[in-house]
This record gives structure tokens, C-alpha cells and sequence, in this order.
């Protein structure tokens, strides 16, 4: 894969609206609906939010986001890579990066919610072989069969 252009993404821009639309349209297919937790655009756009792309040639190819929930903890959201690229690394860029991100900015552990189902296991072993590991649910999240939470620590002692 050519060099990837990772950067701070607006989810109104036409492209990156239609990969949101998409990563929700897969949520809203594999998860009912009470269990589906993604962000619309409007969610994205909350400062607390912070989208970013993987772009390759100046085309969009994965988008991933961190929600901060309080100094010491951020939440990955909307992580979401364009099926014609799968499997080529570019899913482990974008967590790579947002993972370095959330280190620079300071916190100290980083929590993500996926659905249980078996559309989600890439996603889960994702997750595994990067560190994160089982947790209890977090912020506003409830104990669902349909939902896998994870967990991993960030700060600077833990790498």
C-alpha cells in the first residue's frame, strides 16, 4: 500500500459522510437497535470528539475516532475501514495512530464498546492483538449480550 495520509477528518465532507453512513449502516445490520452505539455526523461534530482519516492517493480509506469521557480515559469510536482495503493494514494504522494520539494528549487508558456478533470478531481480534482486553462496561454504556467492552492502559509507564 502506497504511503497513508493520516489526518483530522470534518464527517461533513462528502466522503467522509459517506463512510460514517456506512460504518452505521453495518452497526444498525449486525446490532439491534438499542445495542447500536455508533456516532451519526452530528456526534462527531461534539468537541469532545476528534475524527480522524487514513487517506491513500487522496483517496478515503478508514476513519477512526477518539470521544474524551474524562482527563485520565477516551473512548474509540467509529473505527471503520473501506472493505476494498481490508486486510492490508490500514485497520491497524488507524488504531496505531489513534492509540499514539490518545497517549500524546495524556490519558491513561483508552475503552472501546463493539458488538459481540460474529460481523464484529476482525474487529475484536483487531483490538486483542493490540492490547486491549475485556472490561466491564464504561461511561453510560449497560451489560448487553449484544456488546464486547475492552480496555487497554496508554500512559507513558504502561508502553
Amino acid at each position: 500500500m502506497d504511503e497513508l495520509d493520516i489526518a483530522i477528518a470534518d464527517p461533513r465532507i462528502d466522503d467522509v459522510r459517506a463512510l460514517v453512513e456506512h460504518h452505521l449502516k453495518f452497526g444498525r445490520l449486525h446490532s439491534p437497535p438499542q445495542d447500536a452505539h455508533a456516532l451519526e455526523v452530528d456526534g462527531l461534530l461534539d468537541p469532545a470528539v476528534t475524527l480522524f482519516s487514513i487517506r491513500c492517493r487522496g483517496e478515503l480509506v478508514a476513519i477512526g475516532a477518539l470521544k474524551r469521557l474524562d482527563d485520565q480515559h477516551v473512548e474509540l469510536k467509529t473505527m471503520h475501514t473501506a472493505e476494498h482495503v481490508r486486510g492490508l493494514g490500514i485497520g491497524r494504522a488507524m488504531l496505531d495512530y489513534v492509540l499514539a494520539v490518545a497517549r500524546e494528549r495524556g490519558f491513561e487508558r483508552v475503552s472501546l464498546e463493539t458488538g459481540s456478533m460474529e460481523a464484529f470478531a476482525p474487529a475484536r481480534s483487531l483490538y486483542v492483538s493490540a492490547g486491549f482486553a475485556p472490561c466491564e462496561p464504561f461511561g453510560d454504556y449497560r451489560r448487553s449480550p449484544n456488546s464486547t467492552y475492552m480496555t487497554m492502559r496508554v500512559s507513558c509507564e504502561a508502553s
